[in-house]
């Protein structure tokens, strides 16, 4: 009988009990997935928001920013408006978003907000902190392979380069280049037609320059030093590049008092006298002289070729012009032309061609005895 009456009052009791364990809380709750959470400066941050109601009769929900950090700017928006007040249904909820805006130059630190949700006789806050991490300034790194080029002074040489900015700000970057007097440095980003001075870079991004260097054409042989600076606010980065300049030899054709113009006689062998220049910057060898005559000329060289001219130094050379005995009296073209490895220079001569004076003797001679002759005959058959 004792067992009987313990079992029951034990299930009496578990009646009671049970559905006060089960019930669920009642009430209005804010809730976020991430409530603190770390940002850069400058950056606006979005926090989705859910409004529960737990067990309240359907109803209208005050909600608004109760708390908001000094300078930052705090809003609700739901289905992308800005709200002051929701609806919720019993056993339902409601998403939200917070939108949180810094001031200017906010500095690193940790910032406190509160949300509240004011219901029937019921009211949730929700606070949230954002720890503004400290932002690195613009960092710039300037890279290239190959910072060594060589040629000629007519080369352009053309370096590639890469710039990073390994900051966490962005920046406009200024290109600037310190090079040997006359030479000249432009920049192009890749794959693009336009020089640039100055242009934007994000952080944590990376620029591709073609740099392209002209020395000028008088520069000498030697290694050249140029440094180009990339400028950023208080940030820098230097890039320095070499051109070796190996030099050229520049030829020139002309005459020892800069006639381009000489005299000849048909059938004789005249003499020209030639100066061959070397205005580059690197020793002529091997230049050897050729001509392009008249049909029936002759031209010989002496001596054909020059085994070396020093820059800024010529070299004398005869020229042997014979022009054909048949040629005609007259002015006549002819091109003379200097070529060593890596250059030549052509020059056209007017050469005037004029008879012997042989023939002319001749001719005279002709005549003489052609007027005797005559003067013979009439005296002697004139009478009859």
């Amino acid at each position: 009988m004792k067992r009987f009456i313990s079992a029951i009052l034990m299930i009496l009791i578990a009646l009671c009990v049970f559905p006060a364990l089960a019930q669920k809380p009642r009430g209005l709750t804010l809730s976020t997935p991430y409530p603190a959470q770390s940002v850069q400066a400058g950056e606006t941050v979005n926090i989705s928001l859910t409004l529960s109601n737990r067990g309240l009769a359907p109803q209208i929900v005050r909600v608004s920013v109760k708390e908001v950090a000094e300078g930052w700017k705090a809003s609700l928006t739901g289905g992308g408006r800005p709200v002051q007040a929701v609806y919720v249904d019993t056993d339902d909820s409601v998403s939200l978003n917070l939108k949180l805006e810094p001031p200017a130059g906010v500095q690193a630190g940790t910032y406190r907000f509160v949300v509240r949700a004011q219901g029937q006789g019921t009211t949730s806050e929700l606070p949230i902190e954002l720890t503004v991490e400290a932002q690195l300034p613009p960092q710039l790194s300037f890279e290239t392979e190959l910072p060594t080029r060589r040629g000629s002074p007519s080369t352009t040489f053309r370096y590639s380069a890469n710039l990073t900015n390994k900051g966490e700000q962005e920046t406009t970057v200024n290109l600037e280049a310190e090079a040997p007097e006359g030479f000249q440095v432009t920049f192009k980003l890749r794959f693009g037609s336009e020089e640039v001075t100055s242009f934007p870079i994000k952080a944590g991004e990376s620029k591709s320059l073609d740099i392209e260097v002209r020395p000028p054409k008088q520069a000498q042989a030697g290694e050249y030093p140029i440094t180009v600076r990339a400028l950023g606010g208080q940030a820098q980065a230097v890039l320095a590049l070499r051109a070796i300049i190996t030099g050229q030899a520049e030829l020139n054709v002309t005459t020892p008092d800069g006639r381009l113009s000489a005299q000849a006689t048909a059938g004789r062998e005249n003499t020209l006298k030639l100066k061959i220049e070397n205005r580059g910057s690197a020793p002529a060898r091997d230049v050897e002289l050729s001509s392009f005559p008249p049909v029936g000329w002759s031209v010989e060289f002496d001596p054909k070729t020059i085994a070396e001219i020093a820059p800024d130094n010529f070299a004398e050379v005869t020229a042997k012009i014979k022009p054909s005995d048949k040629t005609v009296a007259g002015d006549y073209m002819m091109t003379i032309t200097a070529r060593s490895e890596g250059t030549s220079d052509s020059t056209e001569f007017r050469i005037t061609v004029v008879t012997s004076t042989l023939w002319g003797i001749v001719g005279i001679g002709i005549i003489v005895i052609a007027l005797g002759a005559v003067g013979w005959a009439v005296s002697r058959f004139g009478r009859r």
